[in-house]
């Protein structure tokens, strides 16, 4: 009775674990890549794909052709914007594409841009209703199209029908052989031209439709059927293939069916993804939207060059990076960050900030393909920093401490915060000495009768010791990223004593230096490269060697694998110095950029199939000899050449030649730009979709550039306003293992513009000839003019000169006449003086003579009366005053150039005293005035002006004064 309970469970073993097995998927995962239809700008189901030999990618979308060169996605509608439902890629290169009432081919057209060329015209009118083509199969020289009432067959520029039994439901080939399935007389074979039952028995017929053949040799092909599972077709003879996953299959829905090279069928299912079996029908992957597919529902699948698989998806398109050489552990469903991993009695620990893990590891050797579920690791929830395995015990370093890890449990051993890590002291096993770091410094353990006990903590050092090494002379190393390097030394006697080494010791500063151990030697990691410790000179110095391998690269992670390789950070790039030939070869990792733990960087190398790394999310597994063998080649092809005015015309659509050709420009297809087109863009691929995003392009545009640029990850490059010639752009691409393409390149010219074309040159020449004759001539006449000009100048300046002589020679006459007049009234005044001087010696003289009278009257002395009447006879002499009066004449005619002489030979007549007159009137006195000078009245005057107009002859218009004013004129 005691023996039932172990024979039932056996029992539950052989019976229950298959079953759970065939569920379990492989640990680590490739990466997928999800393009729903907003990236790709097409329609949402994708119902084939096809690759050319260049390795661009296939789709027949709802829209129409949808292609993809690895960064750029093209889609090339059909005529009637019908669903392309199937494609195929003809020996002839064209790509034929089948949709509804349409069938046809794509290939490059003069631009090199993919055109439909439609044959319905072979197709007589009566057959040119036929709905959706499902397939499309090149076989040999010949293309078939299979609808579901005819089959196509193109041969030679010949479209035959054949019409269907009953209804076609599946075309395909398999080897040299084209098989076709009838819906009720089920696996047809296609021979001279017509189409027969391929087995002759008919209990083997297929009672379920055919989803796919897959050719495995000369006598076997593998059928997948939609709900009736897989079969194998060996000497036509039909054997079914059970598994317990291939049950659970049926159920999903086999849609289609691909062959992998490593083996392996991938099969396509409508409820449950993909899954990746073995002939046998073992579960090897399985890929659904729990591993990151868009959706289960997967109408097409293919497997390219590289083995990497592509997922024509219900909504959306899928790349799954099967053969990729870095997998993706998640060991559980939140997908914490990983900072450490072992494996210990064939059990992978993997430690994460949400506790940890194990799974049972199989014989692999990419322990990356074992099966298995992660489970939590009892008592171990939250932060986990460290794994060590030490004389034959795990241990983690853990935040609430340090552990031991028995029997799927952790045991605390010390419940100090924040273990580091664990290091043996000595290389002898066991090592009774261990030491630990943590957040508070160093903890020491012994290691007595199979367990561990706490020692003591290092005192007087309280440091952080994430970072901890010990060299052949059992000194204790430790970094803290801010304040340097510690030397511990002595740590089990009492004169145990820490020295900091920083800026001043030799490190490039005192930031940023983390201690390892490699090659036997201690060795420091800085912003600056590494440097290692002089023990002579008790300083850090740079290691020449590191230097000349990395540079002075900045380096936070160091890890020495078995093979002697060195693992390293280099800022947020993973990199290996690769030891495996005779020099050291340095190696990035770009895939895993960015995707590391910052700051917290962890590598587990096993052997050269296998390395561990933390990632922000889960673990990554790298099969580095695949990794190596996977990049032996890379290709550019430019893929888009577009001119740019006011608006974008395509020049070159990615074609030189048809698709499976090598796509070189010939000298013939060179063309030759409008000038007012010189803005010229270039959009190049490498079709390597699994390093789409680590591959460098470099180029140079002959005719411009001197020089490559330099290495980027930009896929298209502007050039703008180019100057009329001739030009060659040229592109190469790199991958993370530093191998080149072969130079893509694409020539083009920019024309001269009109203005400077050879006719315009003539034009130009007749027209400066002509500018030359015009202008000469013109100058020649401008000459005479400006001479005529200047010669009437001059006259005009000499007559302007003359009338300025003449202005100032009337100035000066005028300033003479100014002056004479001046001179005159001065004169006149003096006239006018002397005249009253006249008029009053006149009347003095008067005055006196009359009172001599009345002295001769009352005087009676005769000698007195005598001696007055002398006085009086001198008086009245007028021969003094006639002097007077001659003496006044001759000034008066000085002053008015003969005024008197002038008078007298014009008047002969006028008497003494009318000329006398004349001249007081001349000098403008008074009546009053002249009487006194003439020694008359003044009425005497008034009757003497009368005469004298009388004897001039005036009228009585004339006044006497204005006539004797202008006499001289």
């Amino acid at each position: 009775m005691q023996k039932l309970p172990k024979i039932i469970y056996r029992f539950f073993l052989l019976f229950y674990l298959p079953l759970i097995s065939f569920g379990q998927n492989t640990i680590g995962l490739p990466n997928i890549s999800n393009f729903s239809k907003e990236k790709y700008l097409g329609g949402t189901q994708n119902w084939d794909i096809k690759q050319d030999k260049n390795g661009i990618v296939y789709f027949a979308n709802n829209e129409g052709l949808l292609t993809f060169d690895g960064n750029f996605w093209s889609l090339f509608p059909l005529p009637n914007k019908t669903v392309a439902r199937s494609i195929g890629i003809g020996k002839d290169n064209n790509i034929y594409v089948g949709g509804q009432d349409e069938i046809g081919y794509f290939k490059p057209g003069k631009n090199g841009k993919l055109e439909f060329n439609s044959l319905i015209s072979l197709i007589p009118d009566r057959e040119r209703k036929f709905g959706d083509v499902w397939d499309i199969i090149s076989l040999k020289n010949e293309i078939f199209f299979r609808t579901s009432n005819k089959i196509f067959k193109l041969s030679n520029n010949i479209v035959t029908t054949f019409q269907a039994p009953s209804e076609w439901i599946f075309l395909s080939s398999s080897g040299e052989e084209l098989l076709a399935q009838d819906n009720k007389l089920g696996l047809m074979i296609f021979k001279n031209n017509t189409w027969a039952p391929y087995f002759l028995n008919t209990n083997a017929r297929l009672s379920n439709q055919i989803t796919s053949i897959i050719h495995i040799n000369s006598n076997t092909s593998i059928i997948t059927t939609l709900k009736n599972g897989i079969f194998k077709l060996v000497n036509n003879n039909l054997l079914p293939i059970t598994s317990p996953l291939l049950e659970k299959i049926k159920t999903q829905r086999i849609y289609s069916a691909t062959a992998l090279k490593s083996g392996f069928i991938a099969l396509a299912t409508t409820l449950g993804g993909i899954y990746i079996v073995s002939l046998n029908g073992e579960l090897i992957q399985h890929f659904s939207k729990k591993e990151g597919l868009q959706n289960n529902n997967v109408l097409s699948i293919f497997s390219d060059f590289s083995d990497n698989i592509w997922l024509g998806l219900d909504n959306g398109i899928d790349y799954i990076g099967y053969n990729s050489a870095i997998k993706q552990i998640f060991p559980d469903e939140q997908n914490a960050s990983g900072y450490a991993a072992i494996i210990n009695n064939n059990k992978l620990y993997i430690g994460t900030s949400s506790g940890l893990f194990q799974t049972t590891l199989q014989n692999e050797k990419d322990l990356s393909f074992s099966k298995g579920s992660f489970t939590l690791v009892e008592n171990t929830i939250g932060q986990v920093w460290n794994l060590s395995e030490i004389n034959g015990k795990l241990l983690m370093g853990h935040h609430e401490g340090a552990f031991e890890i028995i029997n799927n449990s952790a045991i605390l051993i010390n419940n100090d915060f924040g273990y580091w890590n664990f290091l043996p002291l000595s290389n002898v096993f066991p090592s009774q000495k261990i030491v630990a770091g943590n957040y508070n410094g160093i903890q020491l353990f012994n290691f007595l009768d199979n367990k561990f006990s706490e020692l003591y903590k290092i005192p007087d050092f309280k440091e952080s010791s994430r970072y901890v090494t010990i060299d052949r002379d059992d000194i204790i190393w430790v970094s803290h990223p801010y304040h340097g390097v510690y030397k511990l030394k002595d740590v089990f006697n009492s004169k145990c004593y820490a020295k900091l080494y920083t800026k001043n010791n030799g490190l490039p500063n005192n930031l940023n230096n983390q201690v390892f151990k490699i090659k036997n030697q201690v060795v420091v990691a800085t912003e600056k490269g590494i440097y290692y410790y002089n023990q002579e000179k008790d300083r850090f110095e740079p290691s020449d060697y590191y230097k000349n391998i990395i540079g002075e690269l900045s380096i936070r992670y160091l890890k020495e694998d078995n093979e002697g390789n060195i693992w390293f950070v280099h800022e947020k790039t993973m990199g290996v110095i690769d030891y495996s030939n005779n020099k050291p070869k340095v190696t990035y990792i770009p895939e895993l950029n960015n995707k590391m733990v910052s700051g917290f960087e962890f590598v587990m190398p096993i052997n050269e199939k296998n390395i561990f790394l933390g990632g922000e999310k889960g673990f990554y597994h790298i099969n580095f000899e695949k990794y190596k063998q996977n990049s032996k080649s890379i290709n550019i092809f430019i893929r888009n050449v577009k001119i740019e005015n006011q608006k974008d015309s395509t020049l070159f659509g990615g074609y030189f030649n048809a698709i499976n050709d090598s796509q070189f420009q010939s000298k013939i297809t060179i063309p030759s730009i409008n000038f007012k087109w010189n803005n010229v863009h270039f959009e190049f691929a490498s079709p390597l979709t699994d390093q789409s995003n680590t591959t460098l392009y470099s180029y140079k545009l002959i005719g411009l550039d001197e020089n490559w640029s330099d290495w980027n990850n930009k896929n298209e490059k502007y050039y703008t306003n180019l100057a009329p010639g001739s030009y060659t752009f040229q592109i190469k691409a790199k991958n993370s293992l530093g191998l080149e393409s072969e130079i893509a390149y694409y020539s083009f010219d920019i024309s001269f513009p009109w203005y400077r074309s050879p006719i315009a040159y003539f034009f130009y020449l007749i027209f400066i000839l002509f500018g030359l004759y015009k202008f000469y001539f013109t100058q020649k006449k401008k000459l005479l003019a400006q001479q005529t000009k200047y010669q009437e100048e001059q006259k005009k300046l000499q007559y302007l000169h003359q009338l300025e002589i003449d202005r100032t020679e009337a100035e000066l006459i005028t300033l003479r006449n100014q002056k004479l007049q001046s001179e005159i009234d001065f004169k006149n005044s003096e006239l006018a003086t002397n005249a009253m001087h006249l008029v009053q010696k006149g009347e003095l003289l008067s005055k006196l003579k009359t009172e001599l009278n009345q002295v001769i009257k009352s005087i009676d002395n005769e000698k007195s009366i005598s001696e007055l009447k002398k006085m009086i006879k001198v008086v009245n002499e007028d021969e003094k005053i006639d002097n007077d009066w001659e003496h006044f004449a001759q000034h008066f005619d000085k002053v008015h150039s003969g005024f008197v002489s002038d008078l007298k030979i014009k008047h002969a007549d006028l008497s003494a005293n009318e000329l006398k007159l004349c001249t007081f009137l001349r000098m403008n006195l008074s009546s009053k005035e002249i009487a006194q000078l003439l020694n008359i009245t003044v009425r005497g005057v008034e009757i003497s002006r009368y005469r004298l107009r009388k004897k001039l002859k005036l009228t009585k218009e004339v006044n006497l004064f204005d006539y004797l004013i202008n006499l001289k004129k």
